[in-house]
């Protein structure tokens, strides 16, 4: 019987903050040896959802499918503005 007076606990694990930037890194990789234009294939991905935009090649498709879209958005604009030495 479970104990309805207290509150339980639970704990989600978080994916590691490089984790997008890890799947992104390895997704990347896979169209390149495939032959894609990397770039290309991402957007598309991004602007549709669809996922047959990335290749199933390393498990490429599995990878990108773990995280959200946004999620990928964010990763890369972050970089982006890192790189090009923006303030925030």
């Amino acid at each position: 019987m479970q104990d309805l007076e207290n509150t339980q606990y639970f704990k989600v694990e978080v994916e590691p903050e490089n984790g997008v930037k890890m799947i992104l890194s390895e997704v990347y990789e896979a169209l390149s040896e495939k032959g894609y234009d990397p770039v290309s294939q991402i957007v598309g991905y991004i602007m549709s959802g669809d996922p047959t935009y990335i290749t199933s090649y390393r498990n490429a498709r599995g990878l990108i499918g773990r995280v959200e879209r946004d999620e990928l958005v964010e990763e890369m604009l972050k970089e982006y503005i890192e790189k090009n030495h923006w303030m925030r």
